[in-house]
């Protein structure tokens, strides 16, 4: 049930910054993990950045540790990714995940720091070029 929208994506030059942000619609995202994948062209769709519900730990991939920072806003229902010091290397589409809720056996699954990712939105295309 319910669904998850990105927005925010677009052409930045490198060593900038944009945010992307997530709206969920019809469940609470707060009760969920929440992460970040991307897919970039000629790559496996990869998680970079998760915040577990169970213990409130937050993760990231090594390549994007303190570049970015993955936040929620519980009155908006809405998840963040805030990318600073952008490289043509985070070139990619990004797409804002949750472990849940499941109407069904979800037939792919992302393992992520906070577990496996389940469910994603249709995405939003970022390119970091000159």
């Amino acid at each position: 049930q319910g669904q998850l929208v990105e927005s925010g994506g677009g052409l930045v030059q490198p060593g900038g910054s944009l945010r992307l942000s997530c709206t969920a619609s019809g469940f609470h995202l707060p009760y969920y993990a929440i992460g970040w994948l991307r897919q970039a062209p000629g790559k496996e769709r990869e998680w970079v950045s998760c915040h577990s519900a169970s213990n409130g730990n937050t993760y990231y991939k090594d390549s994007v540790k303190g570049r970015f920072t993955i936040s929620r806003d519980g009155s908006k229902n809405t998840m963040y990714l805030q990318m600073n010091s952008l490289k043509p290397e985070d070139t990619a589409v990004y797409y804002c995940a949750t472990d849940g809720p499941y109407s069904e056996m979800p037939l792919e699954t992302i393992q992520t720091g906070c577990g496996a990712l389940g469910r994603w939105g249709q995405g939003t295309q970022v390119a970091v070029s000159a």
